[in-house]
């Protein structure tokens, strides 16, 4: 892809989650918003407990999975979010890490990360460092982080194998990845592939085939590569465009991979 058509498609995703962040902003005082987000987290898989943790305002119900189910987080370990949003996972990891632990939140929307860093203040989640940056640039050093996780981001970026030459770069060995992702299961319909502006923000045209996706990530140098659809994920995907039969073509899947 050119890196112009890159650049629009970067444009689009990020106008689109700069609504987002404003729109359903804690501090409108819209309490249907923030009932809409806990109920899509639950059909995403997160419990009560963790809905109740994070700060109000965190949550922002965009996801398509849990990372924290398959993350599997240590006391003491650092944790790399990519595209963290509000902060939901990132406060939800800093619990599981505790306070030897490290979480940095990457974001490429302005006001996303300002949103999370109000977060961060109000609920004094001093382990938790947001940065404003692309994730196929990553604003970290190399081999520092000991586990990445991500909720339904990756596929919104044009250059997906720069993304996981990144997160191999800033990992330490034996880190390891743990995201929640949409894929395609069936080849997209030429009309919802060519849509790279609604659809692609929307999760949707910018998904990759699990082949696609373990191609890239071993070629970043991971292994023990574990790509695995969730069809239960079908209940919501199907929502997402409705009329469109969307959930014929593509399922939410937890990715997992390590570093050697």
């Amino acid at each position: 892809m050119k890196s112009t058509a890159q650049d629009e498609i970067r444009q689009n995703v990020r106008s689109h989650y700069q609504k987002a962040a404003s729109s359903s902003s804690c501090c409108t005082g819209k309490a249907d918003s923030i009932r809409d987000a806990e109920a899509a987290s639950v059909l995403l898989g997160y419990s009560q407990e963790e809905l109740q943790a994070a700060p109000e305002g965190a949550n922002l119900g965009l996801g398509c999975g849990n990372p924290q189910t398959i993350a599997a987080l240590r006391p003491g370990e650092t944790v790399l979010d990519l595209g963290s949003g509000g902060g939901f996972d990132c406060f939800l990891a800093a619990r599981q890490v505790g306070k030897e632990g490290r979480v940095i939140g990457v974001d490429m929307t302005p006001d996303m990360i300002s949103r999370a860093r109000q977060n961060a203040e109000k609920s004094g989640a001093a382990n938790v460092d947001f940065r404003l940056g692309e994730i196929e640039h990553l604003p970290a050093a190399d081999g520092i982080v000991d586990v990445i996780i991500s909720n339904c981001v990756i596929n919104l970026s044009p250059a997906k194998q720069q993304v996981f030459d990144e997160a191999f770069r800033v990992l330490r060995p034996g880190g390891r990845l743990a995201i929640s992702d949409i894929v395609t299961t069936a080849e997209l319909p030429s009309s919802i592939k060519n849509d790279l502006k609604e659809l692609y923000a929307g999760c949707i045209s910018g998904a990759s085939s699990i082949s696609e996706l373990t191609d890239m990530l071993s070629k970043s140098g991971f292994t023990n590569v574990r790509i695995e659809p969730k069809e239960e994920s079908s209940l919501f995907i199907r929502d997402w465009v409705p009329g469109s039969s969307i959930d014929n073509y593509i399922r939410s899947a937890v990715i997992q991979a390590v570093k050697p």
